[in-house]
């Protein structure tokens, strides 16, 4: 064999190693990539929360009619026209209205979540526009289970988009803000490749701890149930009377090549 075809294949070979050393390392670098930018959002939530803008009874539309705030919702200076916000900002108005929505949504689900379930089976849409609140991101709050290292912000409504992004709400059950007769549902995927994201919920055990954040309050729980069920069994996702309940959901394979539900059930502490 001579020095050129040698060196030929050396090359090859170490080329080889280290494209299959790569490949292997690809889920491990991509989840960590995605779990970054996941933290970066809640620390972007958690920035906004604290430093909620309160102009009495000024929106972000009316303030950006007055050219108090840009399209992105960034503070402006009304002379120059300049930022004065290093992020973009949330109007108390808002939230506040944000808040007494929340609460009549999740009221009205009491009296007529099982019409709404029978007559519409996408869980796709967002149960309220947070765009008209002045939030443009989509994040209503972020879920933490500590014992499984989870941590992902929460978008309204369980479409493609939200849930490549994190934990999805689903529309028709009670939003994340806690209280008797709720049941706020969220689903959230997993088996993506480098996004680890419900892979580890049927870890979760029995007296472990979950928790939601939203705009006001942070809302704790305790794991009181975990099991399988077909996909078109939805009776779980039902309000329970006088329970304050937050369910999480995700798909797990059955064993024959097709997917059950694997549901945790937590109740308010």
């Amino acid at each position: 064999m001579n020095k050129k075809l040698k060196y030929t294949l050396t090359v090859i070979s170490i080329t080889l190693i280290i494209a299959s050393i790569l490949c292997a390392l690809f889920p491990t670098i991509s989840n960590t990539i995605t779990q970054i930018k996941i933290n970066e959002k809640i620390d972007q939530f958690t920035n906004r929360v604290e430093n909620i803008v309160d102009l009495g009874d000024t929106t972000y539309e009316e303030a950006k009619a007055q050219g108090k705030a840009d399209e992105q919702g960034y503070l402006l200076d009304e002379e120059t026209q300049e930022r004065i916000s290093s992020t973009p900002v949330i109007f108390k108005a808002d939230i506040d209205r944000l808040r007494k929505d929340s609460e009549t949504y999740n009221k009205s689900l009491k009296k007529n979540q099982r019409d709404l379930l029978t007559k519409d089976s996408s869980y796709t849409g967002a149960a309220l526009d947070l765009a008209s609140y002045g939030i443009y991101d989509g994040i209503y709050g972020y879920v933490v289970a500590p014992s499984i290292d989870l941590k992902l912000p929460i978008y309204l409504g369980s479409n493609d988009y939200n849930m490549s992004m994190g934990a999805s709400h689903l529309c028709y059950t009670s939003l994340p803000i806690g209280g008797k007769n709720t049941n706020c549902v969220l689903s959230g995927h997993t088996g993506y490749i480098g996004r680890t994201f419900f892979d580890n919920l049927p870890s979760l055990k029995i007296g472990n701890k979950v928790s939601v954040t939203n705009y006001w309050n942070t809302l704790n729980y305790k794991v009181i149930r975990t099991f399988t069920c077909k996909p078109n069994d939805v009776k779980d996702i039902f309000i329970e009377s006088e329970k304050d309940l937050l369910s999480l959901f995700t798909c797990i394979g059955d064993g024959y090549g097709g997917f059950e539900r694997f549901y945790v059930i937590c109740e308010r502490i």
